[in-house]
């Protein structure tokens, strides 16, 4: 049973920024941040601890156990195959669990999951290739340099409070960004799978092709089955909660079936012994040895890895409080943030992969943790014979467990996983089912990407078949097209710099669409198609809070300004258009809603009105031809003005 959480009076908290405020202002107060989120978040933390014994938190740690772990061995079977063997199994869970029990004890949000991502494997082996070039030998030394800058880096952004400008992050950008990230997954998966054809292996290849898709197919329908209304609800929880660990052990058991599926000698995962580092190193390298010129140029490569931390761990932490979650205990962006520095540090000197926020595994705990609720909605129709009502399955949101027990168990599990025993476990894992883990989380991204599902499905979509509610009928198709063309860029650059050695500066690519968003795109849309289009990631106060409260949006304080000058706007254009025109500006929403709604319900009501309603059409008919005649008589004209006549009383 939950404890009732206090309500957090966002209205009267001390800590907001108004918008004209910038970097200077903010940098004026150190550690300002920090410290409302320490304070605000403090009196939730025994709540916290008691809102964890519950059965939806086991079934929420078991899930996100295997989310995270999955993926955490994906991503480092990768870095070991591209550093030439530096990383390995052990780095990922030490790195992982080191992660999960600093954010679950100590973060302000401890519902952001923390630990390995595809990005930063990304990031490490192109900075081996770029080592590569110079001297081999100096790569695990200025790994640690780079910790240690990206943390030191980590713990200005927070104390300067720059982590408010993550208020400003819009659908547009999230939306890439997410995009990017599942086709990333992707293409590992493909790499990976190519990786079994090496040496000739074409039947481990193929074999483990087979697996990888398989598994696949079976997480994508397990998952999909809670969202149904297959057999009854706690059978359909059962298998959407627990499809990674139904699917992990099934498809590896089947790999060892014997027989002739032997023949085809399934690659199984490398591990090591427990405890210690995949090389013959220590956990502690000498990075002091390392050449004073080295030193300087991991500064600018700890600057990018912050850049990449600051978009990726913040805005996984805003998919994990995003709107669809009815969240009541506050964030704490700055403190957080402040926290991922010394995890980077801790991980940079121990020379492991630096942990960070996961955009797909966040909001996948946040939504374990969510007690729904199916019901049946009942719908009458006119067809009293066929079928004269339709039964929709909905499914609400009613609460989330908001708590710190999960986070810390998944930690607690990770540790247990560089033991000895479960570490032969593991080996027994084949490397096809990683490629599946690949495939499950990114194409589970894509095909649930707002991009795909909403605006390119509405547009590919017949128009006889669009509701007529639908907000984008609002938009010209142009202007979608056109909104669409801007994300699909950023998505193609993103990807393509990642398949080069210039991959080290994607981060900059991925920040540079914030800026996009705010400063150009309101002069190319109109605002109502921006408030149809897109939208802040969190609007949620509990959630704003911590970054200074809900930021004004660029194309509303445009058409604010031009309106307080006297400046008329072009009603067509909106605040795209800054030059005089008819005059006035369009309705709200919310008022266009209402009245299409009310056109609506009046075309439904005329439509079914029956034989009365044509009775009386055929009516009105003759009266307007009686009229006719008797104007043409000469009895009365109508000259045009606006006073009504007897006649037209009588009507």
């Amino acid at each position: 049973m939950l404890t009732k959480v206090p309500t957090l009076d966002t209205k009267s908290d001390p800590y907001k920024w108004r918008d004209d405020q910038g970097f200077w202002a903010r940098a004026a107060r150190p550690g300002r941040g920090m410290w409302y989120d320490v304070k605000r978040r403090l009196p939730y933390y025994w709540s916290d601890i008691v809102d964890g014994w519950a059965y939806r938190v086991f079934a929420g740690t078991i899930r996100i156990f295997f989310v995270n772990l999955l993926p955490a061995l994906a991503f480092q079977l990768d870095m070991y195959h591209n550093t030439d063997g530096f990383f390995g199994i052990n780095e990922a869970l030490l790195s992982s669990a080191l992660a999960a029990i600093v954010f679950s004890t100590l973060s302000a949000q401890p519902l952001t999951v923390v630990g390995i991502t595809g990005l930063i494997s990304l990031f490490n082996y192109t900075i081996y290739d770029i080592i590569l070039l110079h001297d081999v030998t100096l790569y695990p030394r200025f790994m640690v340099w780079v910790g240690i800058w990206a943390a030191v880096w980590h713990w200005a952004v927070a104390l300067t409070n720059l982590c408010d400008y993550m208020r400003t992050i819009t659908d547009f950008s999230s939306q890439t960004f997410g995009l990017y990230v599942g086709t990333i997954y992707v293409i590992k998966g493909c790499e990976e799978l190519a990786i079994n054809f090496e040496d000739g292996q074409i039947s481990n290849g193929f074999a483990s092709a087979m697996v990888a898709i398989l598994y696949f197919l079976t997480v994508f329908f397990l998952d999909r089955i809670g969202q149904m209304a297959f057999a009854t609800s706690p059978v359909r929880k059962f298998l959407s909660e627990y499809a990674y660990p139904l699917a992990t052990i099934w498809w590896t058991g089947f790999t060892h079936i014997p027989g002739n599926l032997a023949y085809a000698n399934f690659t199984r995962l490398p591990v090591t012994r427990a405890f210690y580092p995949t090389v013959d190193r220590s956990w502690v390298v000498p990075f002091w040895t390392l050449p004073v010129k080295w030193i300087f140029v991991a500064l600018p490569i700890g600057g990018l890895m912050m850049l990449l931390f600051y978009y990726d761990h913040n805005v996984s932490s805003l998919t994990a409080q995003a709107r669809n979650f009815p969240l009541k205990k506050p964030a704490g962006f700055h403190w957080d943030f402040f926290l991922l520095g010394w995890t980077c540090f801790i991980a940079g000197i121990l020379n492991i992969p630096l942990p960070n926020g996961l955009v797909p595994q966040a909001p996948v705990h946040t939504d374990a943790l969510t007690y729904y609720k199916d019901e049946p909605e009942h719908v009458s129709t006119k067809d009293y014979e066929a079928e004269p009502v339709i039964v929709r399955h909905n499914t609400t949101a009613i609460r989330v467990a908001e708590q710190r027990v999960s986070h810390f168990v998944m930690g607690l599990l990770f540790v247990g996983m560089m033991t000895g025993p479960l570490l032969t476990v593991l080996h027994t894992m084949p490397r096809a089912i990683l490629s599946g883990v690949f495939f499950t989380v990114g194409l589970g991204g894509i095909l649930s990407n707002p991009i795909l599902v909403h605006k390119l499905k509405f547009l590919f979509t017949q128009r006889s078949f669009i509701p007529p509610h639908e907000p984008l009928l609002k938009v010209k198709r142009s202007q979608i097209w056109h909104y669409l063309g801007w994300q699909l860029l950023g998505w193609a650059t993103t990807v393509a710099i990642s398949q080069t050695i210039a991959a080290i500066g994607f981060p900059v690519l991925i920040m540079a669409l914030i800026p996009l968003r705010w400063k150009l795109l309101p002069r190319l849309f109109t605002r109502e198609e921006l408030d149809i289009m897109d939208d802040l990631t969190a609007d949620r106060e509990v959630v704003l809070v911590s970054l200074g409260g809900k930021p004004e949006l660029p194309e509303d304080r445009l058409m604010r300004g031009k309106e307080s000058r006297g400046d008329k706007l072009d009603p067509e254009r909106g605040a795209a258009g800054l030059e005089g025109g008819r005059g006035g500006v369009k309705e709200r929403q919310a008022e266009l809603n209402q009245e299409e709604e009310a056109d609506f319900q009046e075309k439904n009501r005329q439509m079914h009105a029956g034989s009365e309603g044509h009775a009386l059409k055929r009516k009105r008919q003759a009266m307007r031809d009686v009229e006719y005649a008797d104007d043409s008589e000469g009895t009365r004209v109508n000259s045009g003005s606006n006073t009504s006549s007897p006649r037209d009383d009588s009507r």
